[in-house]
């Protein structure tokens, strides 16, 4: 059986019948990652800094993520196309991650601040713009949140020990909210 590459699928609820072929089953969840990219395209605001839906399509993989607090994603979505828009680097985690792993299999290891220089095509550290593709098949909500982000100057995010994120303006702001995630990471252990 062919592979499918990642973001081609929309992650959803389906119904199949006794009997559907795999080859139905994933031309069907296609099928609706295109009709529904295709839909969010065109309604998307005016402005972004993403030139095509497959570059969407890349974002969205890696605001999914990034985040799983629905509330967070079009906040999330912001963030990173605020930093597109002023050239700056994308600084995802999971992106780096994704890009070890497909040069070594599963990362069985919380990233290392040495896996953010390794130099691989994912690595947003080490390269502007938006990886060459997804890192994961992102859903409905994080394609619509990237089209339609949240309306913030904030550039950075961090997590807060809850699950979400403490998001921040400035560079000042943001080091004293990863000071505050690494306290509560020390008290925890």
């Amino acid at each position: 059986a062919a592979t499918v590459g990642e973001g081609a699928l929309l992650p959803e609820t389906y119904h199949f019948s006794l009997g559907d072929s795999r080859s139905e089953i994933v031309g069907r969840m296609i099928a609706a990652r295109e009709a529904a990219l295709a839909r969010l395209w065109e309604g998307r605001e005016k402005g972004l800094p993403l030139r095509t839906p497959d570059e969407a399509l890349v974002l969205a993989s890696i605001v999914e993520r990034e985040t799983a607090v629905p509330a967070e994603r079009a906040r999330v979505a912001a963030v990173f196309i605020n930093r597109l828009n002023r050239g700056m680097r994308l600084q995802s985690d999971p992106t780096v991650a994704y890009g070890l792993e497909l040069e070594g299999g599963p990362l069985d290891r919380p990233l290392l601040r040495r896996d953010l220089e390794v130099d691989h095509p994912y690595n947003t550290y080490v390269h502007r713009g938006l990886p060459p593709g997804p890192i994961v098949n992102p859903g409905m909500a994080s394609i619509a949140a990237v089209l339609a982000p949240a309306k913030t100057d904030e550039l950075y995010f961090v997590a807060d020990g809850t699950g979400g994120h403490a998001f921040a303006k400035t560079l000042a702001e943001h080091n004293r909210n990863v000071a505050r995630w690494r306290r509560l990471q020390r008290e925890q252990r």
